[in-house]
């Protein structure tokens, strides 16, 4: 397939080169086992967040819902993994709840602190927390770096897409990503 002239091969930061994402397994919003190198042959999407995000976390799964819906039946090949960064509130419970706010297909999921510290060291993931505002309900928050992680179907660490990419872009990188697995 040809690239229209001027277009990116990918919009997002792309690894170059690739390396092998770092497998895991952590226990999904079902009470299951996900072991990333399970899904070898999909595109996986990786993102870290916390149910009690005001904004960025939501903000990522609304848009990979419209992604997911954007894709049709090419979405089969792509899964959407959200990890939490906030393992004392995100319960398996909680995470169901969340997770179903946007698509249940979406696998979300947590471990034990030492589990979940491995892998946000693994993929480079600044996790802190910190006190939330005076008079917030939230009691604290969670700086947690924004940026989702696309691992290709061999299981390489690919791109990096930044919170508030365009849908368009994110969708045409997920097309190219999926068109490769099938050249």
């Amino acid at each position: 397939q040809v690239m229209p002239a001027g277009e990116p091969q990918f919009y997002g930061a792309t690894l170059d080169p690739p390396r092998a994402a770092p497998d895991f397994t952590l226990t999904d919003q079902h009470g299951d086992a996900f072991r990333l190198s399970d899904h070898l042959g999909d595109v996986v999407v990786l993102f870290f967040g916390y149910t009690t995000c005001p904004d960025v976390c939501p903000g990522t799964l609304a848009q990979y819902r419209y992604v997911k819906r954007a894709l049709g039946d090419k979405a089969e090949g792509i899964r959407f993994v959200f990890v939490t960064v906030d393992p004392e509130r995100d319960s398996q419970e909680r995470l169901h709840e969340y997770i179903n706010l946007f698509d249940p297909e979406f696998r979300a999921l947590r471990g034990s602190l030492d589990e979940l510290q491995a892998v946000w060291r693994a993929y480079g993931v600044y996790v802190e927390r910190v006190d939330a505002p005076a008079g917030s309900a939230a009691g604290y928050l969670v700086n947690h770096t924004s940026v989702s992680y696309v691992i290709d179907p061999a299981g390489m660490l690919r791109l990096i897409h930044f919170y508030g990419m365009p849908d368009d872009q994110v969708i045409r990188d997920l097309e190219r990503i999926l068109e490769e697995g099938q050249a």
